[in-house]
């Protein structure tokens, strides 16, 4: 009797590693005294990458090195995130310096290694500018993603010495006929199937699988994308019962597997034992926060049960979202990260989703601008802003450059310049600046609670299309973003301000955006508009949350909480809300039927700097009460720990 697919790539995960002869050597030459001291190794999905790390860690500590591996997965896009995480691995903790200098005791040789280092671009700019540089003499970092290095790692100091650049291409045919003829194929189907597979090491698993279960199977020369798709079919087709199909078919709408998520998805299952089935398949990856399917299987699962069942498809997501929003709630630390990349994964608009986790490689660099980056920052302003507008520029320039971002080409030109506020760091400096100076008006009519804060978005140009859509505008927004997570969870609101709204309008909408009537600027006789986004109360993750919500058609709250107007909507009439009973409310509708203690609500309504005691949540929760009428009922005590909001 064949061997069914599971049992066979069960078999294959346990062979020895194949191929990958030249590569390795490179790798090795990172261990030498006066080899190169980083290396980015980079691939598509499923072509090897963390195997071969796996591999060359191993060559590592035989020749004598400590490692030490990060999967970027798992670290939050922050400076005190990757500090955190690396302080993890090494048992100790501290900025960059104690943990550079403890890296630099150990006095052997020690590799750094970030894997799936795809997803950590926020982070490029600041491991290349602050991190890397302190970095002693006996330290060696590698990177692992599907992407090449961005255009500033060549434009280092010396890069071109200290970096080594290793593209991951498939299996040579030679390699890809060893592997299939150890997984039991004959050297003549093994041919066939290396060519089907174009050598990519999960395709070929795969198809050595798919054949093992089906002898004298046919398969015709198709791209490798259209091979994936169909030995992935073909996995579902064979996966040995129909409960582990419709498992695996469900986990694949999002990014990683838990007890409580498999509970949620299928509620007539046993949670723990649907989880073992997971667990025990060979592209399924037993993670410290749960389980990963590998990206491309996923994927293809996911692509085909949108197409097929798109009903289902939805009907995951929106059960997978109200799951992660409610734990998001009480998560702290690196755990929320871990939530915010979870819902991030359920958005599938571009908009969104490339603003955190872009797909494709841009070789422009964003990073702080330097002393020597004057003329580049004058040259950009001068191009597109007259005499007025570049002189309050120029003016924040002189004051605070700090706030100033200078986008690179790869030859270290600057090509664009970003001006970035913190409000609550200006003090009086924004007299002579009008735009700035409306904002703060607008702040002063529209407070933020205690603690919160806001960004102001200044400006942002190009060195050849000015404030236009462009590749430089959208590196821009991406570190913006990094801003986002390093302000989080106190960032309130965020400014910006343009000249034409209608080229950002999609956009800006989309991301929640509302231009400020009343609120222009006039300068050179061009007016500059302004716009703010209101993240909410819950900051970032907050308003993450809802952008998928809205997308996959959930409703944030109770059909008598209008969220955009923030008013009550009963029995057709509106009731106004102040900030503090919305927020209160708007939050406990996230929580449906939970207790949430009176210590929760002041963490995430009243903010981690409120000093006050808890019996201002009674108050507002009695204000509450007034407005709601006759859904009053809903909001229900819970003695001794606080409040609870029937559905």
């Amino acid at each position: 009797m064949a061997q069914k697919i599971g049992g066979v790539l069960a078999q294959q995960a346990r062979d020895e590693f194949i191929g990958r002869v030249a590569e390795r050597a490179v790798l090795r030459t990172v261990l030498e005294a006066d080899g190169p001291r980083l290396a980015h190794v980079h691939g598509i999905a499923g072509i090897g990458k963390s195997a071969l790390l796996n591999r060359f860690t191993t060559d590592a500590r035989h020749a004598g090195a400590v490692v030490l591996l990060l999967d970027c997965r798992r670290v939050e896009p922050t400076e005190k995130g990757f500090l955190q995480a690396l302080g993890n691995a090494m048992g100790d903790e501290g900025d960059v310096e104690a943990l550079t200098g403890r890296l630099g005791a150990l006095g052997v040789t020690v590799v750094l290694a970030l894997d799936t280092y795809e997803v950590f671009r926020l982070m490029d700019a600041w491991l290349r500018q602050v991190f890397v540089p302190c970095l002693p003499g006996n330290v060696r970092m590698l990177f692992f993603g599907r992407d090449r290095p961005y255009a500033g790692w060549h434009a280092m100091p010396g890069g071109q010495f200290l970096l080594q650049s290793i593209p991951l291409e498939p299996l040579d045919d030679e390699a890809s006929v060893e592997l299939l003829v150890r997984l039991g194929m004959s050297r003549e189907t093994s041919v066939h199937l290396a060519r089907y597979t174009h050598g990519h090491p999960l395709a070929l698993r795969l198809a050595a699988a798919a054949c093992a279960e089906r002898p004298g199977l046919a398969l015709e020369q198709v791209s490798l994308h259209q091979a994936l798709d169909e030995l992935t079919r073909m996995f579902l087709a064979e996966a040995g019962d129909d409960t582990t199909r419709h498992i695996l078919e469900g986990a694949s709408v999002t990014r990683r597997i838990t007890i409580s998520l498999l509970r949620a998805l299928f509620p007539t299952l046993v949670p723990q034992d649907a989880y073992d089935r997971l667990q025990r398949l060979p592209f399924v990856e037993t993670a410290s926060d749960g389980l990963l399917i590998h990206d491309a299987v996923r994927e293809a699962i996911a692509r085909s049960m949108r197409a097929s069942d798109p009903s289902r498809y939805l009907g995951h997501q929106r059960t997978a979202w109200r799951l992660l929003r409610a734990e998001a709630a009480s998560a702290g630390g690196a755990d929320l990260w871990r939530y915010t990349a979870d819902i991030l994964y359920l958005v599938e608009n571009p908009v969104v989703r490339e603003a955190f986790f872009p797909s494709g490689t841009h070789q422009l660099a964003v990073e702080p601008a330097r002393s020597g980056d004057a003329a580049g920052v004058r040259a950009v302003i001068g191009a597109h802003e007259a005499a007025d507008a570049a002189r309050v520029l120029e003016a924040w320039w002189q004051t605070l450059p700090e706030t100033f971002s200078v986008v690179r080409r790869r030859d270290g030109a600057v090509v664009g310049v970003c001006c970035k506020l913190p409000a609550d760091a200006l003090a009086d400096r924004a007299a002579d600046d009008p735009v700035v100076t409306q904002w703060r008006l607008h702040l002063a009519r529209n407070p933020l609670q205690r603690g919160e804060r806001a960004l102001f978005c200044r400006r942002w140009l190009s060195l050849e299309e000015g404030e236009s859509p462009s590749e430089v505008q959208a590196a821009i927004w991406l570190d913006l973003k990094r801003t986002y997570m390093e302000m989080r969870p106190r960032l309130r609101r965020v400014y910006v301000t343009v000249h034409d709204l209608s080229a950002y309008a999609p956009v800006v909408k989309r991301l929640g955006f509302v231009v400020l009537s009343g609120y222009d600027t006039v300068l050179d006789g061009v007016t500059y508009h302004s716009a703010a986004l209101d993240f909410g109360s819950g900051s970032v993750d907050g308003w993450l949350a809802n952008l998928a919500a809205a997308e996959l058609g959930v409703a944030p709250g109770p059909e008598w909480l209008d969220v955009d107007a923030r008013e009550l909507v009963l029995d057709g009439v509106r009731r106004g809300l102040t900030p503090l009973e919305f927020d209160l409310l708007h939050y406990m509708t996230f929580q449906p039927g939970k207790a949430v203690s009176r210590g929760e609500l002041l963490r995430q309504v009243w903010g981690p700097s409120y000093a006050g005691g808890s019996n201002v949540v009674d108050a507002v929760v009695c204000t509450v009460r007034r407005k709601l009428g006759k859904e009053a009922p809903r909001l229900e005590t819970v003695s001794g720990v606080g409040y609870r909001l029937r559905s």
